[in-house]
């Protein structure tokens, strides 16, 4: 009897960090990428046209699996360093349903890309690394890093809030609506 006790006390300590393990990968990151695109170019009428300045975005794109059949909130964190600073920001995504290839993304606008420059041209080597936080209920569910890095390597360095934007606050909110995850509307 003491025997079949201790068998079942040790399963179930054992069992425990392996549902745990199985929780925290409800949800992965798989891949971070970054590209400079131009911003879209738009025919309208009615208004007079103005001239487009054809610079470039910075755009950052991570790919991400999701297991449970559905979910209502997820929110990515980012963190993108470049020229020795680090841009913040942060986007919530809403009904996402289960799947290995959900896209989420972010934008650093060509304004912010010249100030942070300090008025060099900006390239994909410019950015130092990138590093994306999948948060769920305000618990971390996963993290991944452009460049291998030491976890939550950006905890260290002072923060630039507000210099990246998500789709839907720049002019590719049109776009893609089938390719990237809903994006919660912001409460004003």
């Amino acid at each position: 009897m003491h025997s079949r006790t201790c068998l079942t006390i040790l399963l179930c300590v054992l069992a425990g960090p392996l549902f745990a393990q199985n929780r925290a990968g409800d949800f992965q990151l798989s891949k971070i990428s970054r590209d400079l695109i131009t911003t879209p170019q738009f025919n309208y009428s009615g208004a007079e046209q103005l001239r487009e300045a054809h610079e470039r975005w910075l755009r950052v794109d991570v790919q991400f699996a999701a297991a449970p059949d559905f979910t209502d909130e997820l929110t990515f964190k980012y963190f993108i360093l470049i020229n020795g600073k680090l841009l913040t920001g942060e986007v919530t995504h809403v009904n996402i349903l289960a799947g290995r290839e959900h896209h989420s993304v972010m934008y650093v606008p060509p304004h912010v890309l010249a100030y942070i420059m300090q008025g060099r041209p900006a390239n994909t080597t410019s950015v130092a690394n990138i590093a994306v936080q999948l948060v769920q209920k305000a618990e971390v569910k996963d993290e991944l890093s452009l460049a291998r890095a030491r976890p939550q390597w950006f905890a260290e360095l002072p923060a630039a809030p507000g210099f990246i934007l998500n789709k839907n606050e720049t002019p590719f909110a049109p776009l893609f609506w089938d390719y990237y995850e809903q994006i919660k509307p912001s409460i004003r």
